[in-house]
């Protein structure tokens, strides 16, 4: 079959297949690759030797592939005209948070008002009730004070934190109020970046990292005003809740870690360290402390929060959401942060619209057989009408496992080369292998994914294609669904939201028990509506941690 294009007049045919071949050479493509009867093949010049290619570019951790991927399986040219036309206006609008004015007397203790959720706070800073210096101070002091316990801190800012405090306090005299986050102390996850501070990543042999650079959720908090007190604690390479210091502590039971792998950003808030934190999740690590924590925590819609300057595990997979005492809290600081970045090529910006009085009944609600019945009744009793849930689709991908070796290659491929040897070494020497030690075996996980071949890589992204589209059928009629677990596997590969809820108080170790509320993808604004309208209805959020025995 002839596929060349028409040529124009009086260029002549034999003569661009050679120019086209040389082109080709040059690009690294060999004119034979399609068979020796091919065109290209028949017009290479006979003892022609191709021209060397050039070597790799050397590649670190955070440099994305050539595609990107996209949670609306349709593409994002057809869901971003479906939000243009569904919505009524231009999905790109933002609106103003609004938050209620302070009104009665003022916590009496440091502790009351270290515990007060962020747009309660915003209210003490904007009625002039207290100084974001005066706040960022209450702060540091806890952090100081429980953090040899939580181990939920890695580096504690305190002479930037009291600078940006300061800042934000001359910020609010000369140009006025910034909105609900201006003063407002934070942590941040150790795997992003903050210009001049290390970036450990919760392991040994990066505790003296220094990227100096601002990951871009940093940039946009501090653009609202938001003073940052602390690089908070994350596993070792974001898996679980054990770093080179230690194990991060649940503040309602320190026998217990945080779980992982936002430990330090979930405790931190818990313990009222600081007023939020900023997790990441790729499978479970902003949903699992948020629970472990009794937190209220929002893993958005992939895409929706840039991960630029944050540490890569999954390019299709890594998210970016807050850690917050309350649902509202958790609206208020999305609101600050999500929109596309150029910087994050998955990124794209799509309507949020939290609405803080919902119609419940104007919302589809499911839930699956793990809900907890006491939590269905009390969307019920709000006016909501839930249904059981469709049949969730089963199905994974490799994408983890593949996508994580090739974001830790430079990190593992010279150790590789390094035991190679050592073990050619021995060999030549007539002695046993060298054993294999603990941190050898942690890091394995980045290993499994090299042995994958790209034609078996690209077949496991195509069934992950099928199974969301599975995901769209099982959602097809519903806005949410209420789920015991969160569905983990299964919503981080297809990219959908999900928010955690406090619903109850009890246990061995009593402390609070949650659920979550999984969302169609890009209703962020929706889970977080009806779970801020069960919080309003109820007290479990507003529950603390007895610290007193470990400060």
């Amino acid at each position: 079959m002839n596929n060349l294009p028409d040529l124009p007049p009086g260029v002549d045919r034999r003569l661009f297949l050679k120019l086209a071949a040389g082109a080709a050479a040059t690009a690294g493509f060999v004119p034979g690759a399609l068979g020796p009867g091919s065109l290209m093949a028949q017009e290479r010049p006979v003892g022609q030797e191709r021209p060397e290619p050039p070597p790799p570019v050397p590649l670190g951790n955070g440099e994305p592939p050539a595609w990107s991927f996209q949670a609306y399986p349709g593409g994002t040219g057809s869901l971003l005209e479906n939000l243009w036309r569904e919505d009524g206006g231009s999905p790109f609008e933002r609106t103003t948070f609004e938050i209620e004015p302070w009104s009665g007397p003022v916590p009496g203790t440091e502790e009351d008002v270290a515990f007060l959720p962020v747009h309660r706070l915003a209210a003490l800073i904007r009625g002039e009730h207290i100084s974001p210096t005066e706040l960022t101070e209450i702060y540091l002091e806890r952090l100081k004070r429980y953090d040899p316990a939580l181990l939920c801190a890695v580096t504690i800012l305190e002479g930037r934190g009291r600078e940006e405090a300061q800042q934000a306090e001359a910020d609010l005299k000369s140009n006025g109020w910034k909105g609900p986050l201006h003063g407002i102390p934070w942590g941040v996850k150790d795997l992003f970046t903050v210009s001049g501070t290390p970036t450990t990543w919760g392991a040994e042999a990066f505790q003296d990292q220094v990227v100096d650079e601002d990951a871009e959720v940093v940039r946009r908090l501090r653009g609202a005003g938001a003073v940052l007190i602390a690089k908070l604690s994350t596993g070792e390479f974001a898996r679980g809740d054990q770093w080179y210091r230690g194990r991060t502590k649940n503040p309602w039971n320190v026998e217990q870690g945080s779980s992982g792998s936002s430990a330090g950003p979930a405790s931190a808030t818990a313990s009222a360290c600081v007023a939020f934190g900023i997790g990441s999740e790729t499978q479970g690590s902003i949903t699992s402390p948020a629970r472990r924590c009794g937190l209220s925590g929002l893993r958005p819609t992939f895409g929706r929060v840039s991960r630029y300057g944050g540490m890569v595990l999954a390019w299709s997979m890594d998210k970016v959401g807050p850690l917050c005492r309350t649902v509202e809290d958790c609206a208020l600081i999305f609101s600050a942060i999500h929109g596309s970045d150029e910087k994050d090529p998955s990124t794209l910006t799509t309507p949020f619209r939290f609405q803080r009085d919902p119609d419940m009944a104007s919302y589809q609600i499911g839930y699956d057989e793990q809900a907890p019945e006491e939590f269905v009744e009390a969307l019920r009793a709000l006016g909501a009408n839930p249904v059981p849930m469709n049949e969730m689709p089963r199905g994974s991908s490799n994408a983890l496992n593949v996508e994580s070796a090739a974001a830790f290659d430079f990190h593992i491929a010279p150790l590789l080369e390094a035991e190679a040897a050592a073990a050619a070494a021995a060999a030549a020497a007539g002695e046993p292998p060298a054993e294999e030690e603990e941190g050898d075996r942690r890091r394995g996980r980045f290993r499994g994914g090299r042995d994958v071949s790209a034609l078996d890589f690209l077949q496991s992204q195509r069934r992950r294609y099928l199974l969301m589209l599975e995901m769209a059928e099982a959602m097809e009629g519903f806005d949410m669904f209420v789920s015991g677990r969160g569905q983990v596997g299964l919503t981080n590969q297809t990219g959908h939201p999900a928010v955690v809820v406090p619903y109850d108080f009890g246990g061995d170790n009593p402390q609070p028990l949650t659920t979550t509320i999984i969302g169609d993808l890009f209703a962020d604004d929706k889970i977080l509506a009806v779970a801020h309208a069960y919080q309003v209805s109820t007290d479990w959020h507003l529950r603390r941690p007895d610290l007193s025995g470990i400060g």
